[in-house]
């Protein structure tokens, strides 16, 4: 099976999809640079529901998600952006880590994994609901 590449760059790609997984690349703010954690923690959420819309999947399918903090004592800050966007019962496996990241004004860093599902055709559904009732 080929690698398809979300917006390929020189040095990486936003996302890449295989084997019915889409990988994302680090993602950072990029309208709240520079802002608090939790502008930058909705910012980038915001590019990761655009970018798991672009691969074919969404939010509720992410299997894995990392996270880098600047200071982990705003680990709290973050959550309460992260907390009110993951679909409750559906969160995935995460880990969240301080660790210094590439520029100043970069605050949070999130990067995740995410199951790309085949959704049955219509026309299978319609075949199911008739079988239901006996046709």
């Amino acid at each position: 099976m080929a690698l398809k590449r979300i917006e390929p760059g020189k040095r990486m790609s936003s996302a890449v999809i295989h084997n019915g997984m889409v990988y994302l690349a680090g993602y950072t703010p990029e309208k709240a640079l520079g802002k608090s954690v939790a502008e930058q923690t909705a910012d980038i959420l915001a590019q990761i529901d655009a970018t798991l819309k672009q691969a074919g999947t969404d939010k509720t399918n992410i299997v894995k998600a990392n996270i880098w903090l600047t200071n982990i004592k705003t680990w709290a800050e973050m959550n309460t952006v992260w907390d009110k966007w993951v679909v409750p019962g559906q969160t995935p496996a995460r880990a969240t880590v301080e660790s210094a990241l590439a520029a100043p004004g970069i605050d949070v860093e999130i990067m995740v994994e995410a199951a790309i599902l085949k959704k049955p055709a219509k026309k299978a559904k319609k075949a199911k609901k008739a079988a239901k009732r006996g046709r």
